[in-house]
């Protein structure tokens, strides 16, 4: 999904992820936080007038992988201890505490993409009515 690196945009990408995963029939609790800071980081940090963000979600077995790329590729995110009182800056820490493995892939310049994964367990498959014998 190719979305407006604006609040908006950022909004956007954590209400199209869950969509898209409750039509997967997989968990978005865990996800829709983690959507929600790498948009939100992309829309604030990988700002660059008239350039979008791409949001990527994928599963691979039993693993969501989640990537957000941008353009401000010369821009490389890092957790960062903030101020007690400060209002923002815990965006990555919380994706650390969240996804099992996240990390950053430089792409052809001027890009980079922020990526996370988070395993899930598969959902039940729902009971089968062939064959079946009612009382």
């Amino acid at each position: 999904m190719l979305l407006s690196s604006t609040p908006r945009g950022a909004r956007l990408a954590r209400l199209l992820a869950v969509d898209t995963l409750r039509s997967w029939g997989l968990p978005h609790e865990r996800a829709s936080h983690v959507v929600a800071e790498l948009a939100t980081n992309a829309a604030t940090h990988g700002r660059l007038p008239g350039r979008s963000f791409r949001l990527t979600l994928y599963v691979v077995g039993t693993t969501l992988r989640i990537e957000v790329t941008d353009t401000r590729g010369d821009r490389m995110p890092a957790p960062q201890a903030p101020d007690a009182t400060a209002e923002s800056g815990r965006g990555l820490l919380l994706v650390e505490a969240l996804a099992d493995r996240w990390g950053v892939a430089e792409g052809r310049f001027p890009r980079k993409t922020v990526w996370a994964e988070l395993s899930f367990t598969p959902p039940e498959p729902a009971p089968s009515r062939s064959g079946a014998v009612d009382d």
